[in-house]
């Protein structure tokens, strides 16, 4: 990466951690707290990859003062967090009663959040529908309900946290709520075609008639899709016209949208990438920021996508104050796909050299690459000019579950990750883009959706049998980052050594000794291994051993399957090079046996021919053929006159066999000398035959 000019944020930036309700809060059945679509959805055996649901999560809605007493310590400016919209409104609609236990909760929340001077930054909706709305008319399918019933939510949070609170998200990654919830069926509420993942319901009469299939990846996606923005568009042109005016605050959508790169310079791919984020990101962000959907999208979906009436673009339109960005990753694009949710687009990390682009995360869709994180800040910011909030970006350590908590918090592919994310951050900022915030993912280990809890995003280790915290050294790394890079920035608190963590933790420095993943080919110089006798005196030792293994085993692994896919690929060019070959003796063989025939046929003809040269050999019976009656004979002989001649009738034997032998030879033969002896021979014919005539007439 190009070294960057920029070693300083300003003073106002926002940097902290970031988390949402349903992941963290647990106590789904406490506090007048109404059911999510998330809550039986994650009961549903089959739902999560490890059967486990968000009913306790990181415990958080009874832990956190314990939280807010964490943040303090790493010495963080903000925090993103989300409200649980049926913690607020059990049942979700304009007309059904506030939870003032709910508003109480989050009320404590951010007081207790601004009293450790941490700037709260609050998410009205992260993926939590109340489960009401969605069986009483269908949730997000329904538009002229949703918008309505979201308006008025947002309106309660405006009224009652709107005095502290001066940065809101109306919305998080709604790609993710239309497509992994009502195409794939993978996310709450789990509609899709597929009728296996998604079955219909067994009475479909008692449900409400938008929900009488298990769904329709065809159409509801995009209906979803639609209804979501302008849910929050109404929710925004409420708080411009009711409370921004006092309230002094700014609000804005966040949207997910990683990288993406063709996977070489032919026009197919190149154009495949831009298929990848109009899909995307511009799905979403062109109607807010440009006032229509991408014309790609608008070309390959045609009538299936919904139309923005006047009124409505009008509304959508310039509806965030801001760029609310999520993104992890960044992908190679390969023209061609059959997902029409990914635009159509095949997606790799493989470059065409076989290296990969960076270190693989737990999550198989997440790999690090810095260079990719620069490269989207500069094409939102000239896309779409508006100042960038990052509101997510983090990492999955591979196989961390399975670590022990000495090794887990030695979590060196994240420090990296986040090191190279920020130095790409900065050289983004030199390029020109405004930044405002960087908020990595997550503050804790929590539910990951549809992974459960398998997968660890978290800056801070969770212990899920107790819920003991323990900080990471990531945590470490980021809180010391913001501290050296942000003016003004007051860590105090962060420097502190708390003795509970004190063997755990480890400064990290900025260059790590983590050897860099190997390239094909090349070789890895050998990692010194200490005496067994220190393992035992120093767990950090053994975690950065253990880890090294770890990631030398996959290192290998993934070797291992480049050289066999590359072996099947050699196998199966051998094949087709072998059938090719084969393919042109047969076609060898098969022009001989055409030119064979052809010389077969020929001397058939020649043979033929030859044959029909001989005219004038007629049939030999006595007295009766052309051969055996000579003129001369016939005009001298006494015994035998003429008229006796004619009146035996040899003259009209004779004719009718000269005509005969002459018109059919004629028709065998038209072609040759054949054609020309005939000719030649006719008047002959006629002169003999005209003078038997003349004998006749002087003997009549």
């Amino acid at each position: 990466m190009a070294p960057t000019g920029v070693n300083k944020l300003p003073k106002d930036f926002l940097a902290g951690f970031a988390t949402a309700a349903f992941q963290i809060e647990g106590s789904t059945r406490i506090g007048g707290r109404g059911p999510s679509i998330w809550d039986e959805f994650s009961r549903t055996p089959g739902k999560t990859l490890d059967g486990r649901s968000g009913d306790v999560a990181t415990d958080s809605y009874r832990l956190w003062k314990e939280d807010i007493a964490l943040m303090k310590e790493y010495g963080i400016r903000a925090y993103r967090f989300s409200l649980s919209w049926s913690r607020i409104i059990p049942l979700g609609g304009r007309d059904d009663p506030v939870n003032e236990e709910g508003i109480a909760f989050y009320s404590k929340f951010i007081d207790g959040l601004l009293e450790t001077n941490i700037v709260p930054f609050v998410t009205l909706y992260h993926w939590d529908l109340p489960q009401a709305l969605h069986d009483r008319y269908g949730g997000w399918l329904n538009k002229e309900e949703i918008t309505q019933d979201y308006a008025r939510y947002a309106k309660v949070c405006f009224e009652r946290f709107g005095d502290r609170v001066k940065h809101w998200l109306t919305l998080n990654e709604p790609w993710c709520v239309a497509v992994l919830g009502y195409a794939k069926g993978v996310f709450a509420p789990g509609r899709s075609s597929d009728r296996v993942r998604s079955p219909d319901p067994v009475d479909p009469s008692k449900v409400h008639p938008l929900l009488r299939t298990g769904g329709d990846s065809s159409t509801e996606p995009y209906i979803v899709a639609h209804n979501l923005i302008l849910s929050h568009a109404h929710a925004v042109k409420v708080y411009r016209e009711q409370f921004k005016g006092h309230q002094h605050g700014q609000i804005g959508i966040t949207l997910n949208g990683d990288w993406y790169m063709p996977y070489d310079d032919k026009p197919e791919n190149v154009a495949a990438a831009q298929h990848a984020l109009d899909y995307h990101i511009g799905w979403y962000a062109d109607p807010i920021y440009a006032g229509h959907y991408p014309q790609y999208i608008s070309n390959l979906i045609g009538d299936r996508l919904p139309k923005f009436s006047a009124e409505e673009i009008a509304l959508v339109y310039g509806s965030s104050d801001f760029y609310g960005m999520n993104t992890y990753t960044t992908a190679l694009a390969i023209g061609g796909g059959p997902d029409e949710f990914q635009g159509n687009v095949t997606y790799t990390f493989t470059r065409p050299d076989g290296t990969d682009l960076g270190c693989q995360g737990q999550s198989s869709w997440l790999q690090a690459y810095a260079p990719g994180f620069r490269s989207l800040l500069n094409y939102l910011w000239k896309k779409y000019k508006k100042p960038i909030y990052v509101t997510e970006n983090g990492f999955s350590v591979m196989g961390e579950n399975e670590f022990t908590v000495e090794q887990a918090v030695n979590d060196v592919d994240r420090v990296n990750y986040f090191e190279g994310n920020l130095k790409a951050l900065l050289g983004a900022i030199d390029d020109g883009v405004v930044i405002k915030s960087y908020f990595p993912w997550s503050f804790l280990d929590n539910f990951e959706w549809a992974e459960g809890y398998g997968t660890r995003f978290g800056v801070t280790h969770i212990d899920y049998q107790t819920q003991k915290r323990t900080p990471k050294n990531s945590a470490r790394f980021l809180t010391k980052w913001f501290k050296s890079h942000i003016q003004d920035y007051d860590l105090s608190s962060a420097d502190k050594d708390d003795s509970t963590h004190a063997v755990l933790i480890k400064d990290v420095e900025h260059k790590s000794s983590r050897p860099h993943r190997p390239v094909l080919g090349q070789t890895q110089d050998k990692v010194s291994q200490p005496h067994p006798s220190t393992f035992s005196s120093s767990p950090f030792e053994k975690s950065k051993l253990q880890q090294e293994l770890v990631r030398r085993t996959r290192d290998l692994s993934k070797r291992e399957e480049m050289l066999a896919q590359r072996e099947d690929a050699i196998s199966h060019r051998e094949l087709v090079v072998a059938l090719k070959e084969i393919q042109h003796r047969e076609d060898a063989l098969s022009a001989r046996e055409l030119q064979i025939e052809r010389r077969e046929n020929d001397l058939a003809r020649r043979e033929a021919a030859i044959e029909n040269h001989q005219i004038l050999q007629f049939d030999p019976s006595p007295a009766e053929t052309i051969g055996d009656l000579d003129p001369v004979d016939l005009a001298n002989s006494s015994p035998l006159s003429d008229s006796t001649y004619f009146e035996s009738g040899a003259t009209a034997r004779f004719a009718k066999d000269l005509v005969h032998k002459l018109v059919g030879n004629l028709g065998a033969t038209a072609t040759g000398h054949s054609v020309i002896y005939n000719v030649c021979t006719l008047p002959f014919l006629f002169m003999f035959h005209l003078i038997a005539v003349l004998l006749h007439a002087r003997n009549p």
